[in-house]
């Protein structure tokens, strides 16, 4: 089944970037219990962003795990040359990857290599980037990421421009291409940004952060009710 026809109304994605990486899998299990479906991967080269973050060794040792949990692992991607790390994120358990517009120059060409490993692909574009650009290019894509803070660094506040560049973003594509947001979302604006038209909301230390991850991941929810 596509991922877009799996997708609920909305979902709240725990970024692992946060997660305490000595208790790993027991973070990823509590969430699981507490409802999540998708867990963002995020994977950086120190060169696309500064930090060097997770790679596909780390997200093969919970791809079983997430997935014998029915849930999902999307890999957002910042790195120059998405398209040769496609391969080893399908083998190691991803079932999307995002790459950023900024970071390649034939965005159908890195959708066609995800596409060539049975990925689910999504767009990204950073907080700099003109909405309209980014889009017009956004073709044969399952996501559209709309970056609420630069990408990079964990523990971002949310741009407050962002709401208005997220409705565009909705507003300029297809129903069944999802819109997801990264960077600073917690329970003060989760709603909004799902008011604006994002689907897929992306929370980092609002979880991760918190002494009771159950906990978190639930008062997310509850702020979009």
């Amino acid at each position: 089944m596509p991922w877009r026809e799996w997708v609920r109304t909305v979902e709240i994605e725990p970024s692992l970037y946060a997660a305490d990486f000595g208790h790993l899998a027991e973070q990823i299990e509590v969430l699981l219990h507490a409802g999540a479906r998708i867990f963002q991967f995020d994977c950086g080269d120190g060169r696309f962003i500064e930090p060097i973050t997770m790679g596909p060794i780390v997200l093969a040792s919970i791809s079983e795990q997430i997935h014998a949990m029915d849930g999902k692992i999307d890999c957002h991607l910042m790195v120059e040359n998405p398209a040769k790390h496609c391969g080893a994120c399908a083998q190691a358990g991803a079932d999307s990857v995002t790459f950023h517009y900024e970071a390649v120059r034939d965005v159908r060409g890195c959708v066609q290599a995800a596409r060539e490993h049975d990925l689910e692909v999504g767009l990204a574009f950073n907080p700099g980037t003109p909405v309209a650009e980014a889009i017009a290019t956004a073709e044969n894509v399952d996501i559209v990421l709309c970056m609420s803070s630069e990408p990079g660094y964990s523990g971002q506040e949310f741009l407050p421009e962002s709401l208005e560049r997220i409705a565009l973003t909705r507003q300029l594509l297809p129903p069944e291409v999802h819109v997801q947001v990264d960077g600073g979302i917690n329970e003060e604006n989760v709603r909004a940004a799902y008011d604006a038209g994002a689907t897929l909301l992306v929370s980092a230390s609002a979880i991760f952060g918190r002494e009771d991850l159950a906990r978190a991941y639930r008062r997310l929810v509850q702020a979009l009710a």
